[in-house]
């Protein structure tokens, strides 16, 4: 037998203005709490209130989630669901946790030819199309000629693991048809070879320069006046609250995905969560209170890990994503990088917010590249966006690197 049906249960609001409320109750395994708020993201949700507790064997999550006016949420359940750790049923009625023998297969890579007549917001509305059906974008790259045409490259992986097939393909195409209408010329989809898709993601070059505006960022000391700014970070580490737990506490401004962010550090380190309580307040303020443990099940007592685990979290909470915009000669470049995490995983819809940004400046996408880079012990996943060069003069740079980052965080 499989999952009970109870596994997730979604309990919409009916005052639109209020939160949903996600109940998942599963087996558990370390780093579930961090797969389910990046589906939770996936979906153009925010998580406002959270609530989790497990005995490391079993867990119960309570997710109050705000966001789009119609999200699907039927296909949310689905996804939670296959997230979840598989179970089995006793003769007794007893679900127990039924560990994984095996990694999941890599799903295969496709490649999407789009082309079509170039216009204000296009990548954006192909993007909304792609992410709309479940395709990850794993790579792009877009071009535009000198007779206003465009040649979009998508290398993707299908969510549904059904884009081998012909009728897959084909809604794919009919869809991005119906939204664009005249606008797009040609549609295909290819099945691309392992070596293919790894040489599809050679890296382009990012200059010392670059790399010390994006990379080479420093924390304001938490007791200078900068800490009661509204953007502080305060992250404490505390081993005499609970007899069997390290408890973390958290104090810092909201922005989308944080719990994501903090869940995925904490995966990143090997942290087991047993219980946590996550608010935020007043609109831009939360609280995040997490009894955590290490794998042997022990207290954090090394003071060197105490001290990297707190750094790591301040810097993903503080700058969870870079932006920069750069010129290269005549170009004008932006730039954007989020982390990877262990499992190689990058921050989902980054190209959706960067490209909506975009289009609600009225600045074109000349050219746009995904590539991936390794700096110092840590993988990033960069966005590089080349502006056309007629529209990008009437927007400031400023401007741009604002409502980019705005957008990225969910500020209003």
């Amino acid at each position: 037998m499989g999952i009970p049906e109870d596994l997730v249960i979604i309990n919409q609001a009916e005052n639109p203005k209020d939160p949903s409320v996600i109940t998942i109750n599963c087996p558990d395994k370390t780093g579930l709490g961090c797969d389910l708020c990046r589906i939770i993201l996936l979906f153009g949700l925010s998580i406002v209130k959270g609530d989790v507790s497990t005995d490391g064997k079993w867990c119960y999550l309570l997710f109050w989630v705000v966001g789009r006016a119609n999200p699907r949420w039927d296909l949310l359940k689905e996804r939670l669901v296959e997230a979840c750790p598989s179970s089995c049923v006793l003769a007794s009625g007893i679900f127990y946790y039924r560990a994984e023998l095996q990694q999941p297969r890599p799903p295969d890579a496709f490649l999407l030819k789009f082309s079509g007549f170039d216009q204000k917001g296009l990548l954006h509305d192909v993007t909304e199309v792609l992410c709309e059906l479940e395709l990850t974008i794993r790579r792009v790259k877009v071009s535009t000629t000198p007779d206003g045409k465009v040649m979009d490259l998508f290398f993707v992986t299908d969510t549904r693991e059904l884009l081998h097939t012909a009728q897959r393909k084909d809604d794919i195409c009919d869809r991005l048809r119906s939204v664009l209408g005249d606008v797009m010329l040609s549609c295909e989809i290819e099945w691309v070879s392992h070596e293919v898709s790894v040489s599809s993601q050679r890296n382009f070059f990012l200059s010392p320069a670059v790399m010390e505006e994006m990379f080479s960022l420093e924390l304001p000391n938490e007791h200078s006046n900068e800490s009661s700014s509204s953007n502080c970070v305060s992250v404490s580490m505390d081993n005499a609250l609970s007899p069997s737990h390290t408890v973390i506490q958290v104090h810092c401004q909201d922005h989308k995905g944080l719990l994501y962010d903090t869940m995925r550090t904490l995966k990143d380190y090997n942290i087991q969560v047993s219980y946590g309580r996550f608010t935020v307040k007043g609109g831009r303020s939360c609280e995040l209170e997490l009894f955590v443990m290490q794998a042997d099940g022990k207290k954090i007592f090394d003071c060197s890990k105490q001290k990297a685990l707190c750094s790591r979290l301040r810097m993903e909470l503080f700058h969870p994503l870079r932006v920069a915009v750069v010129t290269r000669g005549p170009d004008t470049e932006l730039l954007v990088a989020n982390p990877v995490d262990l499992s190689g995983k990058g921050r989902p819809l980054v190209i959706y917010d960067i490209t909506f940004a975009l289009k609600m400046l009225g600045t074109c996408i000349f050219s746009a590249e995904i590539g991936r880079h390794v700096i110092g012990d840590r993988e990033w996943e960069v966005y590089r966006i080349l502006l056309d060069e007629g529209d990008s003069l009437s927007v400031s740079w400023e401007k741009i690197k604002t409502e980019v980052m705005k957008m990225l965080m969910g500020w209003e």
